[in-house]
């Protein structure tokens, strides 16, 4: 069973900041890849960043230049820094994990999503 607990939502100006969090806990054997994914109301969800293994990251377009993901190994713990926030960034972010476990198993699990609302 895992447990992924986020934080780091809340309500923001234009052009402001946030930091959200995420730590990965249970019958983790070791992580392929942590990520964050919004989704606004009424639209579908959809990937904001992703951090592999190895380190590597991805992101999507709107979030190239704003936001930078990070992750701590140690910690199994993924990090979203949003800067210059709009209110379009405006959505329930969810943590994301794709893990290994037991002999040769792998799977994935969502957080519960933490609100962001960016407005004046």
């Amino acid at each position: 069973q895992v447990q992924l607990v986020e934080s780091g939502g809340g309500w923001v100006q234009p052009g402001g900041s946030l930091r959200l969090s995420c730590a990965a806990s249970g019958s983790i054997f070791s992580i392929n890849a942590m990520g964050w994914y919004r989704q606004a109301p009424g639209k579908e969800r959809e990937v904001v960043a992703v951090i592999v293994s190895g380190g590597k990251t991805h992101y999507a377009d709107f979030a190239k230049g704003r936001f930078t993901i990070s992750r701590d190994n140690a910690e199994n713990t993924v990090y979203l820094q949003m800067n210059s926030l709009k209110p379009e960034d405006t959505a329930a972010y969810y943590c994301y994990v794709d893990y290994n476990y037991g002999l040769g198993h792998r799977g994935d699990y969502w957080g519960q999503g933490t609100q962001v609302t960016v407005s004046s």
